[in-house]
């Protein structure tokens, strides 16, 4: 592009910008069978058909673009010190490094990026990625609106994994991403595509029912933010190392099944594909889930549920399933170990069936 043709973008930007907030917003999720979408795995299971499941929660983390000091890029997010650039200058390495990568990748300066998650940080509830797809979606309504034509709704979660990936240092999968953009339940099978990972979509759950599913599931908060990179760095050298390959074969075979029970209302076998696979999972890395992960996840057993930590766990959130009545039972007991334990909480989400969405309004 010649700089002739960007500095024309960018006043066209700038003229929507001083007329209109941009925003965009997106769900994050729970998930089972996360790791399976890394290429590291993928592409040696790939002859085992591997798919992940994800359930969105309407707890969002909702992106708005606002004009600033020309050349300059300004940051901000609930629970962050905020920061400015020059795009030239922005580190990716920082703690809103990935706010910094998008705006990058699009080379418009002048913007502030306002971020705010209804989801703890770090919780292992897909945020950072759910913030990605929110803020290329921003970006591209943004262009949109100064006239310019503008991908579809398939195209934005490719691209924000792309960026996250790029900036991160480790293979990254794509499910979160795909649960930002699209919303629901759903499973996603890992296919090739043309030589490369591609994924075909399950929808498990007709929206209406999203109501009684909301009965059958309990999201928790451990208290202590996640590392995902370090458990799934470890899970991935292992692998490529030739360990645990038998058990991540089961894995891909418990969270198959786990998916055909789900989506033919099969609940009690589902509740035990869930908990074997969160067993070879803390099998293979003990420190996946904490002290009180461990007790919120005996407490779910007890009463007959399902439960699993979220993501590659390492902290973050548990999550239960189970029938609207063990679910009742289950609220109780982890509500005593909240009161017991500080920074624990009950989270009081529900399926978000929306997905992505962005829109600009008139200031």
């Amino acid at each position: 592009m010649s700089e002739k043709a960007s500095h024309a973008i960018k006043e066209r930007v700038q003229g929507v910008l001083r007329q209109y907030r941009i925003l965009a917003s997106a769900p994050c999720r729970i998930d089972m069978g996360g790791t399976l979408d890394i290429s590291s795995l993928f592409y040696p299971l790939a002859h085992l058909g591997p798919c992940t499941f994800n359930i969105a929660l309407d707890m969002r983390t909702r992106m708005s673009l606002h004009p600033w000091k020309p050349g300059l890029v300004r940051a901000e997010s609930t629970g962050f010190s905020p920061a400015e650039y020059r795009l030239e200058e922005a580190p990716f390495d920082h703690s809103l490094g990935l706010m910094f990568a998008v705006a990058a990748y699009f080379g418009i300066d002048g913007i502030l990026i306002r971020a705010d998650s209804a989801s703890p940080p770090r919780s292992a509830l897909g945020g950072s990625s759910c913030a990605a797809v929110a803020l290329v979606a921003a970006y591209f309504a943004l262009l949109e609106a100064a006239g310019y034509d503008c991908p579809g709704l398939e195209v934005i979660p490719v691209l924000a994994h792309g960026i996250e990936e790029s900036i991160a240092g480790v293979p990254c999968g794509m499910q979160d991403q795909l649960a930002a953009a699209y919303g629901g339940v759903s499973a996603w099978y890992w296919e090739q595509k043309a030589g490369r990972p591609g994924w075909r979509r399950r929808e498990l759950l007709d929206p209406k029912e999203t109501g009684r599913l909301n009965e059958r599931i309990l999201v928790a908060y451990c208290g202590v933010p996640h590392e995902s990179v370090d458990i799934n760095a470890e899970w991935i050298c292992r692998f490529l190392a030739g360990k645990d390959r038998a058990r991540w074969s089961e894995i891909v075979d418990i969270t198959k099944k786990f998916t055909d029970a789900f989506s033919s209302r099969d609940y009690d076998a589902a509740v035990c594909y869930m908990n074997r696979e969160t067993e070879i999972r803390r099998d293979i890395t003990p420190r996946v889930v904490d002290e009180t992960g461990a007790e919120l996840i005996e407490a779910a057993i007890a009463e007959n549920c399902g439960a699993r930590f979220s993501g590659a766990g390492g902290g973050g959130c548990i999550w239960a399933f189970g029938s609207a009545k063990d679910i009742s039972g289950l609220r109780g007991k982890w509500s005593a170990v909240s009161a017991r334990r500080p920074g624990v909480r009950i989270l009081e989400a529900k399926v978000d069936a929306r997905g992505l969405n962005a829109n600009c309004k008139m200031y």
